[in-house]
């Protein structure tokens, strides 16, 4: 049932202040530049009595070994390092590390899918995703997942999950346990190298590896620009995100067939053109058509959301978000991360600059697919001065803490961060990348991606994408105050 422009206005004029505000994530940040508050100064003594009292560990502690700065009391351990650590086969352990998603394994093992974010041909890259036999999908394309292993006493195996894809971005967990990886680059067959056509999901097992031979592209999610992908587990739809500009990108539901059902490997029989994939068409609540997230500029925006379908989904000659004319879809710059949690989807866009209606570095959204609504969660205003640290700006990966709130990974200029943000708008820093790829005179720190908790809580997982390191951060957690 389509929800009318009319139906939103009269709903929300019934609540006074909109539809309701859904998820335990309440109004975390205003803008412009709120992040940078109390709780997000890293090096003061006031800053520690104030964790202390209020949200987060106090002051981040430089690192001696140059790699990440905790707050005193957590360390770290790594896991995996890019041309260090090997799989295995005997290969080094593929670079450019992002998505990442944590499982429960056998023989109380903890299991993790690490997506590699490498674009191109395999010529490009020191260290790409082995072509192991069986696990390729494009010989040419120097991306992929591995599977990495954590055992009792600790040690760690990994081996390759999909390889012969490219540029494999965020993605998402299932809730039948498996991880659905997403190609960020829409190359066709013929382009840059590559032997296939690209831009599409496919579902990698962490435990079966059988179920991963041959590996098949699940056309029906739309071939695009992918960056992430979540499960409703109650009515089966799925969403997904698109990082793309020019025009910019789209929010997308897909609706299985009827009859279908859910489980692993069950997407491997569903014919390309399966079910219903749609884009999102929002209004504000006087009915009025919004073209832009970057519209809203006050936390709580809430905006209804009626779905128009995809009217060629494999892009066979227009690129899927170019298909619709102004005044038909609602756009936003630079989708990324999304996470499920609270009956909806955590949903990023990471900034939006001249391309976009109105400037921001980064919100969060979460949609509520009950009230079919889009409620604006994190707003940071264009940061000043990304050298200076203090400040967030550019949200990418996120995840929803055990511990309450979001815990964000940050993709922005400058200094980079792992931060938290508390139901009631509370900031606070978590890690910070000090391994400086740059030079001392123009220092460059990469972004952190594929942030996650291990299934018991105790473990926040993190990569630094370059050159490529996963991160088990452990720590006194405690549950933050609002």
């Amino acid at each position: 049932m389509s929800l009318t422009r009319r139906d939103f206005a009269r709903t929300s004029a019934i609540t006074g202040a909109g539809v309701a505000l859904a998820g335990s994530v309440g109004a975390l940040a205003t803008a412009p530049n709120a992040l940078a508050s109390y709780d997000t100064d890293t090096d003061s003594a006031e800053g520690a009595a104030n964790a202390r009292h209020g949200a987060g560990y106090g002051p981040l502690v430089p690192d001696p070994r140059g790699i990440l700065a905790l707050p005193a009391g957590f360390s770290y351990r790594i896991i995996t390092y890019s041309g260090r650590t090997k799989l295995e086969s005997g290969e080094f352990t593929p670079s450019n590390h992002d998505g990442t998603a944590t499982f429960d394994g056998p023989r109380g093992t903890t299991l993790l899918v690490n997506n590699h974010e490498l674009k191109g041909p395999r010529a490009n890259w020191a260290h790409p995703v082995p072509l192991t036999e069986g696990l390729v999908y494009d010989p040419a394309a120097a991306g992929g997942c591995t599977v990495v292993e954590i055992r009792p006493d600790g040690r760690v195996a990994e081996w390759v999950g999909i390889a012969g894809t490219s540029t494999n971005c965020a993605g998402g967990r299932t809730p039948w346990g498996t991880w659905l990886t997403c190609e960020e680059n829409s190359d066709r067959a013929g382009t840059n190298g590559m032997t296939k056509d690209h831009g599409y999901v496919f579902e990698v097992d962490p435990v079966d590896r059988r179920a991963n031979r041959d590996p098949k592209p699940l056309k029906f999610f739309g071939r695009y620009d992918h960056e992430a992908v979540v499960i409703d587990p109650r009515r089966g739809h799925a969403y997904l995100t698109e990082d793309a500009a020019g025009p910019n990108g789209l929010f997308f539901r897909w609706t299985s067939p009827k009859g279908f059902a859910h489980g692993p490997g069950k997407f491997r029989g569903l014919a390309d053109d399966a079910g219903v994939l749609q884009a999102p068409k929002c209004y504000d609540s006087g009915g009025r058509f919004v073209d832009d997230l970057s519209r809203a500029t006050r936390i709580g925006t809430v905006y209804g959301v009626d779905w128009v379908d995809v009217p060629d989904r494999d892009a066979r000659t227009t690129p899927v978000r170019k298909q619709f004319g102004a005044g038909e879809v609602t756009r936003a710059r630079k989708l990324e991360g999304m996470w499920w949690a609270d009956g909806g989807a955590y949903l990023v866009s990471s900034y939006a600059r001249e391309e976009s209606p109105v400037r921001h570095d980064g919100q969060v959204w979460f949609y509520d697919p009950k009230r079919r609504t889009l409620t604006l969660k994190v707003l940071l205003g264009v940061n000043p001065d990304p050298a200076k640290d203090g400040a967030f700006d550019g949200p990418d990966n996120i995840t929803v803490s055990p511990y309450g709130g979001l815990v964000i990974a940050e993709d922005g200029e400058g200094v980079q961060h792992l931060f938290g943000a508390t139901d009631s708008g509370r900031t606070y820093p978590i890690a910070r990348n000090e391994l400086n790829i740059g030079t001392a005179e123009e220092p460059e720190y990469s972004e952190f991606a594929g942030v996650t908790f291990s299934p018991d809580g105790r473990t926040l997982f993190a990569s630094i994408q370059t050159p490529g390191i996963l991160l088990a951060i452990t720590g006194p957690w405690k549950r933050q105050k609002r």
